[in-house]
């Protein structure tokens, strides 16, 4: 082993040397996946194979040294193919549908909102959430349309909701480099009959680096059609405040990672604070993700944000739950006490 790591890290060295041409200098990146076995019914293929495999594990944890092939590479490599098909299969058969997570008024305690997230109904796992599917699904190219189909479904059952409830939707920033994307959406609005003012778009700050120019694009076409922009994981950024200045959002939403250490850290406390401060200013409501308790909540509400959602008001639900929620909120104190009784 330590003869083909010797000689593996020798070619790596050699390989990525920079060189001078044409008064360029030129450097390449490389990676090198190494295996052996001690059996003799093992075959070269099989052989190769796993070094390939160790070698794409080098590539996607852009690990600059020699990786040794384990079994665990090559269950996970099959775990990624299942998931794969999966998700083609799912995308057929009206697989992935839409959870509902309650957004509150932090002040009257009202709903406002809900944000909409995915799921996988597996017939064999049950309910799948999105950190499983939604990395592999963005990496075979079918990002674009799950979210289609999620969205969708999402915007026909809520259309006959209140009308004040909005409904808010994540882009990622591999949809935000479509630039077709508000075409889309405002295709979706027109044909689940959805009025394009409940509707949120949500972008991750992150996901304007990749092109600027085309995320303004996309921003101006999807407000000039009425729909509110939210500016996600707010803070977690660079350039948080030259982005409020040049996209018209309408909502800061904190990310969660502030508010779940906000009594623990005095770090976070302070970054919501000023979050808050900075958009009442700029008189933009605040949305805080990640409320888990009562203490969490009692924070927030002090410091002056408006609207907040987590698990302390509900965990994400399907869509006929969400309807009910809205409908013991609608009736007479006593119906609705006896119907949370008989819950």
């Amino acid at each position: 082993m330590n003869r083909a790591d010797a000689l593996a890290e020798t070619v790596l060295q050699t390989v990525t040397r920079p060189l001078l041409f044409e008064e360029r200098i030129i450097q390449v990146g490389a990676f090198a996946g190494i295996a052996s076995t001690a059996s003799r019914d093992v075959r070269i293929p099989d052989i190769l194979r796993r070094a390939d495999i160790a070698m794409d594990h080098a590539r996607t944890g852009r690990v600059a040294r020699p990786v040794w092939f384990d079994s665990g590479m090559e269950r996970a490599l099959i775990a990624h193919g299942e998931i794969e098909q999966g998700i083609r299969f799912g995308l057929e058969h009206g697989q992935f549908v839409p959870h509902f997570e309650p957004q509150v008024d932090l002040n009257s305690g009202e709903i406002v909102g809900f944000e909409v997230l995915a799921r996988w109904i597996h017939p064999l796992s049950g309910v799948i959430g999105p950190d499983v599917f939604i990395p592999v699904a963005e990496e075979i190219g079918l990002i674009g349309r799950l979210s289609d189909e999620v969205i969708g479904e999402a915007l026909r059952q809520a259309a006959g909701w209140d009308p004040e409830i909005k409904i808010s939707v994540n882009i990622s920033p591999f949809q935000l480099a479509d630039g077709w994307l508000a075409q889309r959406i405002v295709k979706t609005l027109a044909e689940t009959g959805f009025p394009a003012e409940r509707l949120v778009i949500e972008i991750t700050e992150s996901s304007l680096f990749a092109d600027l120019d085309l995320a303004r694009t996309i921003v101006a076409s999807l407000k000039n059609q009425g729909i509110r922009l939210a500016l996600d994981d707010f803070g977690t950024g660079f350039s948080s405040l030259a982005h409020l200045r040049s996209l018209p959002f309408d909502i800061i939403k904190i990310d969660r990672a502030f508010v779940t250490s906000i009594n623990a850290k005095r770090e976070s406390s302070a970054i919501v604070r000023a979050v808050t401060t900075l958009a009442a200013a700029l008189q933009l409501p605040v949305c805080v993700e990640g409320i888990e308790d009562e203490e969490c909540y009692r924070t927030v509400v002090r410091l002056g944000c408006q609207i907040g959602q987590g698990w302390y008001f509900g965990k994400p639900m399907p869509a006929d739950a969400a309807r009910d929620l809205l409908d013991v909120r609608g009736r007479p104190e006593a119906d609705r006490q006896r119907t949370a009784i008989n819950s």
